[in-house]
């Protein structure tokens, strides 16, 4: 299966097919072609276990470094712990971290590369539809590092993003090493990335469906198999050098009853248009920034700004904002200030993001997601009180479903929810709801959040598969 269109044989397999054969002779052929490729995939299975056991210490480096950024600029200690600038008692003078972090980020993209600019998964679509999977080298440094400065001075930003982009060009940059084809390269690209997304989490599966259904663009054996050993051995390393525990805590939930799946599917329509409008609001503001009279490597400074003032008002939108999403979890955390919160939390992410600095967007838009998921549950137990909707229940919905309308990625979405939280009594109302985001999504949006950079720059991203068949001889 394949989500490319095949004009002739010689794309199943990659190789020639012989002219003048029949549809039988034809078959068999690419079958010959495509057992000796399994043989080959072998030691592309291996590279992509090598790229997963690079990556997770990488992906530990840049969690350390954040830690570092932030306890050096807001608190003036020496530590590699992950804290919340939150805590810090520095008045004013907040305003000015972020702006500064935002001036280095914007000086490295001038000077050292543009490409670190975005929240990197759209950059490594972009590489594998354009540029045969071929990341420059200094990526691997560049993007991690623009990130650590970026997040460790408060931007409200997660730190998958990058590590998947970073995991990415790890694995572009072994293929580039090692003689490979395209779409062998690709494969190590998206293991690399199916690392990043496991060490940062600790979910390989939904690590292995986010890659076939935004990177890979195809689910065939000779991609899904590698990166599944990507993951297994990312997985396998992570205790070593993370917590083993679960990223979020959540109270046991109880199986849902059939009345709140019907909720559950409303909340999930709320949670698509909340997406459409976060696209939405991304890009537009990206538009307005290119109008403004002075050079892009100054916008990231504007972006700072905003959020260094929002921050002044509201800390806890600044930074990572792990803790946020556990206290929405926890359903404590609810009524008007959740949805303040969410709004000044959105507010700042959209401007600093549009901004053109360097940003993962999967932790923000599981932190709005889940809040106004929560808000949501809120207004649905008082129409339908008898439904049994439960908050926390509300919250994770709200996360996975937010996504899977942003991002389309529907089944990683789910899988996410359940991997990063243990609670698989939540597997019917978590596909309810991401089902019903994504439809509403899909219906009046073209493009996501992921794609429409590339959609402006004249790329056609595949959003569909389709079965792989020989052209028929006349």
């Amino acid at each position: 299966m394949t989500r490319r269109p095949v004009e002739d044989a010689s794309t199943t397999s990659g190789l020639p097919v012989s002219p003048g054969l029949g549809p039988t002779l034809v078959a068999a052929d690419i079958g010959r072609r495509e057992k000796a490729l399994t043989r080959r995939s072998l030691l592309i299975v291996l590279l992509s276990m090598v790229i997963a056991l690079i990556t997770v210490p990488v992906a530990r480096s840049l969690v350390f470094l954040i830690g570092f950024i932030t306890n050096l600029a807001f608190f003036g200690r020496l530590s590699g712990e992950l804290v919340s600038p939150a805590g810090a008692q520095i008045g004013v003078v907040l305003v000015c971290i972020p702006v500064a972090g935002a001036v280095i980020v914007g000086l490295m993209a001038r000077y050292g590369s543009a490409a670190i600019r975005g929240h990197g998964i759209p950059e490594a679509m972009e590489q594998i539809l354009t540029n045969e999977s071929r990341i420059p080298m200094r990526m691997t440094f560049l993007k991690p590092l623009s990130a650590a400065i970026a997040i460790g001075t408060g931007g409200p930003f997660g730190a998958e993003g990058p590590i998947i982009a970073t995991g990415g060009a790890l694995g572009s940059l072994l293929g580039q090493l090692v003689h490979v084809t395209g779409d062998e390269r690709k494969t190590l690209l998206a293991a690399g990335a199916a690392a990043g997304m496991t060490a940062i989490f600790g979910t390989p599966f939904s690590a292995i469906l986010l890659t076939i259904e935004l990177l890979v663009f195809e689910f065939r054996p000779r991609s899904f198999i590698p990166v599944a050993a990507a993951a297994l051995a990312a997985i396998a390393l992570r205790p070593t050098l993370f917590s083993s525990e679960p990223l979020f805590h959540l109270s046991h939930l109880p199986p849902a009853p059939p009345a709140a799946l019907g909720a559950y599917v409303l909340e999930g329509a709320a949670m698509g248009l909340l997406a459409i409008l976060m696209s939405r609001s991304i890009y537009l503001i990206e538009d307005l920034f290119e109008r403004l009279p002075f050079h892009w490597m100054w916008w990231p400074a504007l972006g700072g700004l905003v959020v260094g003032v929002i921050g002044l008002v509201a800390p806890h939108t600044m930074g990572v904002g792990y803790e946020n999403i556990d206290r929405i979890l926890s359903g404590q955390f609810t009524g008007t200030a959740v949805v303040v919160f969410c709004l000044l939390k959105f507010v700042s992410w959209s401007i600093a993001l549009g901004s053109g600095t360097s940003g993962g967007t999967l932790a923000p838009i599981f932190t709005i997601g889940g809040g106004l998921g929560v808000a949501t549950g809120e207004i649905l137990q008082r129409l339908m009180p008898s439904a049994g909707v439960d908050l926390r229940m509300a919250a994770l919905i709200g996360m996975a479903a937010s996504f899977a309308g942003a991002s389309r990625a529907l089944f990683a979405s789910v899988v996410f929810a359940l991997e990063v939280t243990g609670q698989f009594n939540c597997l019917l109302p978590l596909l309810a709801g991401c089902t019903s985001a994504f439809l509403v999504s899909a219906l009046t949006m073209t493009n996501t959040i992921m794609t429409e950079k590339l959609a402006r720059r004249g790329h056609h991203v595949p959003s569909e598969y389709g079965p792989v068949m020989p052209r028929q001889p006349l």
